[in-house]
């Protein structure tokens, strides 16, 4: 074949021109018209076919069980649409199924939807400076040649099954200046990680904290989105920051824009698991709260930090530590409980507060953010809006405004979800 269509090797002659009609036409010949699919019924392998919406999945799914008993699975889909030019692509319907009986385990459309996906390169949802999607059936149109992040977060029922694989169902129309065609495309067929989330002791000392930015939620843990060494990661998926609360329900007592004022200051960073201690970082100052501080280099995001190897691929990070205060070095072998360093405000912190996550590296740019549990704790509450340590300390008063929570009493080998206050 080659010897008689060589212009084809080159991309030109009729496979380009072919490519390029069928991709102006692609809503039709991507459109899936099988009667009963997505129903629960088997449907049918596809051939080859021209999708408008490429997509690709940045971590395999790792399930976990959170404190509202539900399994969860929290990932990204990474979507581009491969029209140029003026084709749009709108996305109307994101179906998570299982890969092999095809059953529909999760779905997003309308507001859901737009809430959940936007553009790579905006401000994060929450963040200063932007603005919520109005309320309402407000469509998801991807521009050509645009790149969106659409943040899936499932929340199974107790007893629910884990796909082993999953497949991701898009459902929209591509629209043109002459008009639209509807399409549907099933893409990224992806296992699901059957490796248990590492189960843990408390990462700070028994007491009562809040457990601000974890997981589902829109947090900047959850949706942080960064581009390192060419590739994107979500390096704190799961991260969780935490902060001491007082018997009065009180965060800070006094001056906020004094270190001292706050309860979590100085409070000590425990060893959540035993393990070899693989990086250390000191030196770097604690930030004058509450002012935001500039952004740091990427090599002291973190701030002092340590990091303490537990399982083969597997680190735990203990970050924003108080400078001067860390009592381990590089090689130290920690059981659980030793005492790491006391908190602080040092790195990408307004107010003091201990980062603690999981990392599949020993480094925290790049890495990967799996889940994770703790052994055993009880939820005393929850805090309805969204306070986290650049306007912690800009609050009328130090105390949190704690509300009952419907996950409220004890748990084993849960999540904490954002925002929940509880007692280790």
């Amino acid at each position: 074949m080659a010897e008689r269509h060589p212009r084809n090797r080159t991309g030109r002659g009729p496979l380009r021109r072919g490519l390029a009609a069928a991709l102006l036409a692609v809503g039709m010949l991507t459109a899936s018209t099988t009667p009963g699919y997505g129903t629960g019924e088997a449907a049918p392998v596809p051939g080859p076919q021209f999708t408008p919406l490429t997509a690709a999945v940045m971590t395999e799914p790792a399930p976990f069980v959170a404190t509202d008993g539900k399994t969860h699975l929290s990932y990204e889909l990474l979507t581009t649409n491969a029209l140029a030019g003026s084709a749009r692509v709108r996305l109307d319907r994101v179906e998570v199924r299982d890969a092999r009986t095809h059953r529909v385990v999760g779905s997003l459309s309308g507001q859901a939807l737009a809430d959940a996906a936007n553009p790579v390169g905006d401000p994060l949802p929450g963040a200063d400076g932007y603005t919520p999607a109005p309320p309402g059936p407000t469509p998801t149109v991807i521009p050509g040649s645009q790149q969106w992040v659409v943040w899936i977060d499932l929340a199974l029922d107790h007893g629910q099954r884990v796909p082993k694989v999953l497949e991701h169902h898009l459902s929209g129309a591509v629209l043109t200046a002459s008009g639209s065609a509807p399409f549907e495309e099933t893409v990224q067929v992806t296992p699901t990680d059957r490796t248990a989330p590492l189960n843990l002791n408390a990462p700070v000392r028994l007491g009562t904290w809040y457990s601000s930015e974890s997981c589902c939620g829109n947090t900047h843990h959850r949706r942080g989105l960064g581009p390192i060494n060419g590739r994107f990661y979500v390096p704190q998926r799961f991260a969780i920051d935490w902060y001491r609360v007082g018997e009065q329900g009180q965060t800070w007592e006094g001056d906020p824009a004094r270190l001292t004022s706050y309860l979590s200051y100085r409070q000590p960073v425990v060893a959540a698991a035993g393990g070899r201690v693989v990086e250390v970082q000191d030196g770097i100052p604690d930030n004058t709260p509450p002012v935001t501080p500039p952004v740091p280099p990427i090599e002291e995001t973190v701030g002092n930090h340590v990091t303490v190897e537990v399982a083969p691929g597997r680190y735990l990070l203990y970050a924003h530590l108080k400078p001067g205060s860390l009592r381990v070095r590089e090689g130290d072998h920690v059981e659980p409980g030793r005492v790491l360093g006391l908190i602080g405000n040092s790195g990408n912190s307004t107010t003091p507060h201990l980062h603690f996550q999981v990392m599949t590296t020993p480094e925290f740019f790049p890495t990967d953010s799996p889940p994770f549990t703790f052994r055993k704790f009880r939820v005393v509450g929850q805090v309805e809006p969204r306070i986290w340590d650049d306007n912690l300390g800009l609050q009328p008063t130090g105390v949190l405004p704690i509300t009952p929570s419907p996950y409220d009493g004890p748990h084993r080998a849960r999540y904490p979800l954002d925002r929940e206050v509880l007692e280790f």
